[in-house]
């Protein structure tokens, strides 16, 4: 079975936060971080080239493919923030629905900026998606 791409890296999540060159990208990722590793209690690691995650989960499908992944994380995309982990829950739908501005899809929440979404719903929402993906989803 073929090794996932996907894997921590031992790269520094901060020194590649402070390299994003869009600076309003780079501000909401530094505020990403800190309000991700409050709520998870974890400190951050890079999953590949670009994902900040927090936490780790093991998966198995029922394919019999199985890996490690992060519990919840983002990336600042040029295109917009993505963030990983937190649609999960069947609970987050009604929280989607106050977030604000945001875009779902392939299980990725995307917003443009931070400005443009509830802080205290988006909190809620990487919560839960901690909580369900690591006792939930992805059980040991």
């Amino acid at each position: 079975m073929a090794e996932n791409k996907t894997q921590v890296t031992g790269v520094s999540a901060d020194d590649f936060i402070a390299a994003v060159e869009h600076p309003v990208r780079r501000q909401d990722g530094a505020s990403l971080r800190t309000l991700m590793a409050e709520l998870t209690g974890q400190e951050p690691e890079m999953w590949g080239p670009t994902i900040v995650g927090f936490g780790r989960v093991h998966y198995k499908y029922a394919t019999g493919r199985e890996g490690d992944t992060a519990a919840v994380g983002f990336s600042p995309r040029k295109a917009s923030l993505s963030l990983y982990g937190l649609t999960n829950a069947p609970e987050a739908a009604e929280l989607l629905e106050r977030l604000g501005k945001h875009k779902t899809g392939a299980g990725c929440l995307y917003i443009n900026r931070l400005a443009d979404v509830d802080e205290a719903v988006l909190a809620e929402l990487i919560s839960l998606g901690y909580r369900y993906g690591t006792t939930v989803l992805h059980r040991r």
